[in-house]
């Protein structure tokens, strides 16, 4: 079993989101990772939907997806030529004496400090899963309060392009 990345371009209109997200409860498709978002048309909006199956299991989705007529064009990521990124924020407990290092775990992970108050500290992080999973493996002793995570987002490399048509 195995991760895939599908990227869709979809109606943006009330009750799309429903239909494809209907679609892989009654196949019984578990969805990982759902993220959308307004493309720039704003009529058309981007679905990325990270599952985990095999390669017949991926088939079937991408068939199924093509099938709903909200959905004007659909096709797998391959992992080795896209681009894939993830936002974490993440509240951190950091008083006077764990500040510093939780900081300096911040700045080598290339993470942004985007609020601090006497008890904790927020980080702002981005990129691929791994490395957002490694961020909070350090930072989990420290004392995670709270924390948030977009889901994926992915578009291929270079000048390959899902369109519709």
């Amino acid at each position: 079993m195995k991760q895939h990345v599908v990227s869709a371009l979809v109606e943006n209109r009330a009750g799309t989101l429903s239909r494809v997200s209907g679609l892989f409860s009654r196949r019984g498709f578990n969805i990982d990772s759902l993220t959308v978002g307004e493309t720039g048309d704003p009529s058309i909006s981007r679905m990325t939907i990270a599952v985990t199956g095999d390669d017949a299991v991926l088939e079937q989705i991408i068939k199924q997806l093509g099938k709903l007529v909200d959905v004007l064009a659909v096709r797998e990521l391959d992992a080795s030529s896209c681009l894939r990124r993830e936002i974490l924020l993440v509240k951190i407990g950091a008083g006077e004496k764990t500040r510093p290092a939780v900081i300096e775990i911040a700045g080598i992970f290339r993470s942004r400090i985007v609020d601090v108050s006497p008890k904790t500290i927020t980080i702002e992080a981005t990129g691929a899963k791994e490395k957002l999973d490694g961020l909070l493996l350090l930072l989990r002793p420290y004392g995670v309060l709270e924390l948030a995570r977009t889901g994926l987002v992915a578009l291929e490399r270079g000048s390959l392009v899902l369109s519709i048509n």
